[in-house]
């Protein structure tokens, strides 16, 4: 008899979590996707950006609880449009892309904070530092296509972006902010 009701038991405990609500698979369009950030030298703003990097998505506004994010950024992709500061950042004193060629974002959870505006509060990954940080976006959804805005400043020495002379914060500033602006379609279940 117990055997059975432990079976029992069972059969109702697999069935539920099978009917379990999931979030939906979301793919980035890399081509109306872009992933920057802005920065400081000598007191003058610059922009660079990833150009390469992907995302598993999942989610789902009525469903945050199942809802996740990780995201790959290739840092051997960067460019700042400068050709100086491109060579310079793949090097050990920057991004050491070398040792630490991804960058990893992922989240903990998703709160939403009224208004297609959310909250990911996640973790980030640059040369082997993670560093907890929570994301503010903005999420429009139109069919199947979802636009995502974003963005959240970091202190790049947490990282430790910017060693040895460039620790020092007078000729790079400390603040970089990230810039994320997303394009992507919702795979068919």
């Amino acid at each position: 008899m117990m055997v059975r009701t432990l079976l029992v038991l069972l059969a109702v405990a697999i069935g539920s979590s099978a009917g379990a609500a999931q979030a939906a698979d979301w793919t980035v369009d890399p081509a109306k996707s872009h992933l920057g950030f802005r920065a400081t030298q000598q007191g003058a703003p610059f922009e660079g950006e990833f150009r390469k990097f992907d995302a598993k998505i999942a989610f789902d506004p009525a469903n945050l609880a199942a809802s996740k994010v990780r995201a790959e950024i290739d840092v051997t992709s960067v460019t700042t449009k400068s050709p100086d500061r491109d060579n310079e950042l793949p090097k050990s004193d920057w991004f050491d892309t070398s040792k630490f060629p991804k960058a990893v974002f992922e989240t903990t959870r998703i709160e939403s904070r009224g208004d297609n505006k959310y909250a990911a509060v996640a973790t980030l990954t640059i040369r082997d530092q993670t560093v907890p940080l929570v994301l503010p976006f903005t999420l429009d959804v139109t069919g199947d296509t979802a636009h995502m805005v974003g963005s959240v400043p970091i202190d790049r020495t947490n990282f430790g972006v910017g060693q040895g002379a460039w620790a020092a914060t007078d000729m790079v500033g400390k603040q970089v902010t990230v810039l994320v602006d997303l394009t992507a379609k919702k795979q068919s279940q």
